[in-house]
């Protein structure tokens, strides 16, 4: 894959997708629909998934796309592929909270190589380099600033957990740890703030697919994070069977973990 090229495409993409979406976060009132999995899906991930797709298979049309509303290309396999989650976070979208994210992958042998992830009603965006590094682009004026991992404080640390799913097993799970200060927050956002600096851990003790993960673990890896299984600690890897994710950690190197 050639990175010059790639990283434009998925920015522009995201980008594009993200005022799609927020046409719709900001119109009247939407249609929520449930899909098979009782999860919810509104028109903006429809709408976000149709431009996504159709500007990948454009750009890259011999590799393999994996993209959550299309059920089809979840029978796919690959070593190679792009791996998209349109609208990330649809139940904050739905109530209008606005932690919600267009999150687009290229992932390699198991790896998340590359990555973008737009909060476009924080306008906020991150994304990695083609050399790998991480940065936030200020979409005021174009400005980028590299982003990298907080060195952590064992004594005091920053945690971050999911908004919809932060039950009692993640909370006695967090109180394993000296915690200077806990926040909440949706989508794969949680990935960013620690790719900021903003917190050193984000566990997740729940169910999630790749989808919902490979861009937000590309952008942390850009940043010098890591993303861990729960139970082993070993590298959280791509192309499983199933798209599915066991438990995870990401985190600061440093964080001594629990």
């Amino acid at each position: 894959m050639d990175f010059d090229r790639l990283v434009p495409v998925i920015r522009q993409l995201a980008l594009e997708a993200g005022e799609r979406i927020m046409q719709v976060y900001d119109g009247p009132d939407f249609e929520v629909k449930s899909k098979g999995d009782a999860s919810p899906v509104t028109e903006a991930d429809e709408a976000a998934d149709a431009l996504i797709s159709a500007g990948l298979r454009a750009a890259f049309p011999d590799v393999v796309l994996i993209t959550e509303e299309q059920a089809a290309s979840h029978g796919l396999r690959a070593k190679t592929f792009l791996i998209v989650d349109p609208l990330d976070g649809t139940k904050e979208f739905v109530q209008r909270r606005g932690d919600f994210t267009v999150n687009i992958a290229y992932v390699q042998d198991g790896v998340p190589l590359r990555g973008v992830v737009y909060a476009p009603a924080q306008k906020r965006l991150f994304y990695t380099l083609p050399d790998g590094s991480a940065v936030e682009e200020s979409l005021a004026d174009g400005a980028l600033r590299p982003i990298r991992v907080a060195v952590p404080d064992n004594g005091a640390l920053m945690v971050v957990a999911s908004k919809s799913h932060r039950d009692q097993a993640t909370e006695d799970y967090i109180g394993k740890y000296q915690v200077r200060d806990s926040r909440s927050a949706g989508s794969s956002l949680k990935f960013c703030l620690v790719a900021t600096g903003e917190a050193d851990l984000y566990p997740r003790l729940g169910r999630t697919m790749e989808w919902d993960t490979a861009a937000g673990d590309a952008v942390l890896r850009g940043a010098g994070g890591q993303v861990v299984r729960f139970d082993d600690h070993s590298p959280l890897a791509y192309g499983k069977d199933g798209w599915d994710n066991p438990f995870f950690i990401a985190l600061a190197p440093g964080v001594v973990l629990k």
